[in-house]
């Protein structure tokens, strides 16, 4: 049988391909086929019904120590948003001069610090609004060479940027695991019939802000 995929064919995109997160929850279903079969089990005898009972209780308990794991990736990322929310708040008070920020901006990002953080998707926007107001504080370090002696501001900058390296490890993380919980959920027949009965859906993974992906088009050198 030749190969599906061939990557010495001509069939390619010469231009690239600017691809994106699809923000968008698919809900687990069975179909009748599912009832079915575990009808099946019990009419062939007791012990195929309780094997299969027995593995739907496990496939319970797994879903459930995922979201937990799910659920401390998520906490780890919020703690360093929060530390990078500090250090731009206190960099922006030292180059307020210089540049005129969204009061709304940190108003919104105050809020989610005191713990009103509802989803996912609420962690994106958050992070999309820092990267913009990181962007801001970049463009006003650079066309202001004073700024550059500040020790403060430097400091800041270079604090800035660790915490930007460790959200994206933390999101890594993150990711991985709902990498993990979006395909289990669909393992049939004991993991999806069991994920459909409790109602989960497959779950969002970190969108970049569109500030990262322009400067990923920048020229560095």
């Amino acid at each position: 049988m030749a190969n599906q995929l061939d990557e010495l064919s001509t069939d390619i995109r010469a231009e690239g391909l600017d691809t994106n997160v699809i923000a968008k929850k698919l809900p687990v279903k069975v179909g009748v086929g599912s009832t079915i079969f575990e009808i099946l089990l019990w009419v062939l005898g007791i012990i195929p019904g309780l094997i299969f009972l027995f593995k739907k209780i496990k496939a319970k308990n797994y879903f459930q120590q995922l979201e937990q794991k799910i659920q401390h990736n998520a906490s780890q990322i919020d703690n360093y948003l929060e530390q990078r929310v500090v250090v731009l708040q206190n960099c922006a008070r030292l180059v307020d001069k210089a540049v005129e920020f969204d009061k709304s901006t940190f108003e919104s990002i105050a809020k989610y610090r005191s713990g009103n953080l509802a989803d996912d998707e609420v962690r994106n926007e958050v992070s999309s609004k820092l990267d913009a107001v990181s962007s801001s504080i970049n463009i006003a370090f650079e066309n202001y060479p004073d700024l550059k002696a500040h020790t403060e501001i430097r400091d800041a900058m270079q604090q800035n940027m660790y915490l930007q390296r460790e959200i994206t490890a933390a999101r890594e993380f993150y990711n991985d695991t709902i990498n993990t919980w979006n395909r289990e959920i669909f393992i049939w027949p004991t993991n999806q019939i069991v994920a459909a009965k409790a109602g989960y859906t497959t779950r969002i993974p970190f969108i970049a802000s569109q500030e990262i992906k322009q400067k990923a088009r920048e020229v560095f050198f």
